[in-house]
């Protein structure tokens, strides 16, 4: 599965991707609001493809299907890495079709239900974004979508590639390797939730202490 870090923090992307974790970035306004007005949001999409060696989502901002094709040919000129946002709207398939054949790729967001997800297949999405822990939050099961998009995908040879989001603890990350998503979008702060275990922790101190119990260097 290719992992991609939800962030638009340059520090943790950069951090991420020194050491080998992550294969690309996904980002929306709710994200670079935290960083507040200080960057111009080309200037940062830049820095932040050019920090990855990966795709970059890149999501538009307005709802009709006129502008946000406007703005995914301007996003998409930015970086051979960028991938267009688009939400799971009528107006986002249209510009979803639209881009996909000016093969500019698109990831379209928001996606809560199987047939949503089949639709922006037939649309030409290269990702479709299903939300996990937003479906969890209204008592729904978000690895229950994971499983019917890839049922549905897999019976009609779908070449759409299922991007589990919203997810939220290491556990949801789990389930969806095990369903067989394509990709997963986590938060800096569940990506390094992964790298952990107290065994490995009480593993490395024993180690260590009786290392330091020989009096040798190496």
């Amino acid at each position: 599965m290719k992992i991609f870090l939800d962030t638009a923090d340059i520090a943790e992307i950069r951090r991420a991707t020194e050491a080998g974790l992550i294969d690309g970035v996904t980002t929306n306004p709710s994200l670079m609001a935290k960083l507040g007005a200080e960057r111009e949001p080309a200037e940062l999409f830049l820095e932040i493809c050019e920090a990855v060696d990966g795709p970059v989502s890149a999501e538009v901002v307005v709802l009709d299907a006129e502008g946000m094709i406007e703005q995914g040919r301007r996003l998409a000129k930015i970086h051979d890495n960028i991938v267009i946002k688009v939400p799971l709207t009528e107006a986002g398939l249209r510009a979803c079709r639209t881009l996909t054949n000016d093969d500019i790729r698109v990831n379209v967001t928001l996606c809560f239900s199987p047939t949503q997800a089949h639709l922006a297949a037939k649309a030409g999405a290269t990702y479709i974004s299903p939300f996990i822990g937003r479906i969890d939050d209204v008592a729904g099961d978000g690895m229950e979508l994971i499983s019917q998009i890839r049922q549905i995908y897999d019976n009609y040879d779908i070449e759409t590639e299922i991007l589990a989001a919203s997810i939220r603890h290491p556990q949801h990350m789990v389930q969806a390797l095990l369903l067989g998503a394509d990709c997963g979008t986590l938060p800096p702060k569940v990506l390094y939730q992964l790298l952990e275990h107290p065994l490995t922790d009480r593993g490395l101190e024993g180690f260590m202490a009786d290392w330091k119990s020989l009096g040798r260097e190496l």
